[in-house]
């Protein structure tokens, strides 16, 4: 069963076409989103979790279509974006406290607050304002403020950027874990290493289009580029000398 399905996402500005005719299902564990700088993949991200409404297509979460009715759809669904938009004279606890009201799991963060808090090296800072915490930390309570409210759908665009290894590995642990439970990731990183090792499929970008999808066996037997890593074979997919269009690869 798809959990989240992206059909026909378009984004025009004017003549320039941002992202064309995206379509994607996802399903339980982990799809690496990856692309050069200006593929599309924020705009993508952005359409997928409603804070940009494109020109034409559909996204639906666990069965309900998230621009039709986005608070039920938004039920399931946590994004984190490359750079964090926090509430910065809210304390850590405050912030956190507040996603937890919106999403009534109130009960479940007084319970396993402090726990979500210390996985993320937050609980030092649990009463310090947000507008004094340091980029890294930033993105830890951006963070931890997906994990609170208890969806199953998760967008991620640059999540590990800025942060130590402690909390990259702790990311990693969170992700696996919850991949186990079922839940569904869409991550979007230029740390190809990471994502052949996380991911369980990758979809690759370039000019605003789907040009592959698929394991990166499965992308080694369609690039005909046997016992080639990630990276040769995105390096090959995406560049522009090699075609005048980018070829989707259909997954």
């Amino acid at each position: 069963m798809d959990i989240a399905d992206i059909q026909g996402l378009t984004v025009k500005y004017g003549n320039f076409v941002a992202l064309q005719e995206f379509t994607c299902r996802l399903k339980e564990g982990c799809t690496g989103l990856l692309g050069p700088n200006g593929a599309g993949k924020t705009t993508l991200m952005r359409c997928a979790s409603s804070i940009l409404v494109p020109t034409a297509g559909t996204v639906t979460i666990n069965g309900n279509d998230l621009y039709a009715d986005p608070v039920r759809a938004k039920q399931g669904l946590a994004f984190v974006p490359e750079v964090p938009n926090l509430y910065e004279l809210l304390t850590v606890d405050e912030h956190l406290r507040f996603v937890a009201m919106c999403f009534k799991t109130l009960e479940v963060y007084e319970r396993e607050g402090d726990e979500l808090l210390r996985r993320y090296s937050l609980l030092e800072k649990k009463r310090d304002l947000v507008a004094t915490l340091s980029k890294g930390m930033r993105q830890k309570l951006s963070i931890a403020c997906a994990m609170v409210h208890r969806a199953n759908v998760f967008l991620f665009d640059e999540p590990m950027i800025g942060i130590d290894p402690a909390g990259v590995a702790e990311f990693k642990a969170e992700m696996l874990e919850g991949r186990a439970n079922g839940n569904c990731y869409l991550v979007s990183t230029h740390l190809l290493d990471v994502a052949e090792k996380l991911c369980d499929r990758v979809v690759i970008m370039a000019r605003g289009q789907k040009v592959a999808e698929g394991t990166v066996a499965e992308l080694r037997d369609r690039a005909q580029m046997e016992s080639a890593d990630l990276e040769k074979l995105f390096l090959s997919l995406t560049n522009p000398e090699t075609t005048d269009a980018p070829p989707v690869i259909p997954g």
